[in-house]
């Protein structure tokens, strides 16, 4: 986990996400980035993860940008998402 400019966190743990906006104390944040420059959606479980993580966020007010994503990551979040089991 690293710092960022204005306070804000990079946390590279890849199961951390599949947890959902785990936070001790205070408000939920107005905005979160959840960046995958680094990583790739290997398979629908992947998305399903995804989905709970910003479900649960955008269920406490909070918006969610997800970016960086490879073309095969995109298609296959895009083609996936909304569309599994208990994702929303």
């Amino acid at each position: 986990m690293g710092g960022l400019p204005g306070g804000r966190r990079r946390d590279r743990d890849p199961l951390r996400p599949a947890d959902g906006p785990r936070r001790r104390g205070g408000p939920d944040p107005a905005y979160v980035v959840i960046d995958f420059t680094d990583a790739h959606i290997w398979d629908a479980s992947t998305v399903a993860a995804l989905d709970a993580v910003t479900t649960k966020y955008q269920r406490h007010g909070t918006t969610v940008d997800v970016r960086g994503l490879n073309e095969a990551s995109t298609a296959m979040y895009e083609r996936l998402s909304g569309h599994l089991a208990g994702a929303h």
